[in-house]
């Protein structure tokens, strides 16, 4: 074995420290509470937007839209999907274009975007 991996706890390599590798990095403290932050403040905004009389028309694709960031912002920090394998966002990037079509196959079904 090369002197730049060491062994994971399931045979799995990561790069030694100094490496250029993503593997075993996790965020800090000050990290969590940055995403944190930037979590409440869009929870905020969606609650400002549902009050805007002016935004009734784009209500459910300006909520959606804050829905996909906040989700992908908890998958890649809270459950460390960023410093995992890539394969790892590959399937979690198809569990959500599948979930997305799905969910607008159903709107489109149930006529909500036809005046």
């Amino acid at each position: 074995m090369s002197d730049t991996h060491l062994e994971g706890p399931i045979g799995q390599t990561e790069p030694a420290r100094g490496g250029r590798g993503r593997a075993g990095r996790h965020p800090s403290p000050k990290e969590y509470i940055r995403i944190a932050i930037i979590l409440g403040v869009i929870t905020a905004a969606e609650v400002w937007v549902y009050y805007l009389e002016g935004a009734r028309d784009y209500l459910i694709p300006i909520l959606f839209l804050f829905s996909i960031i906040k989700f992908t912002l908890v998958v890649m920090w809270f459950m460390h999907l960023k410093f995992d394998s890539r394969t790892y966002a590959r399937f979690f990037v198809m569990g959500l274009a599948l979930a997305i079509t799905l969910y607008l196959v159903v709107l489109l079904t149930l006529q909500v975007f036809s005046g």
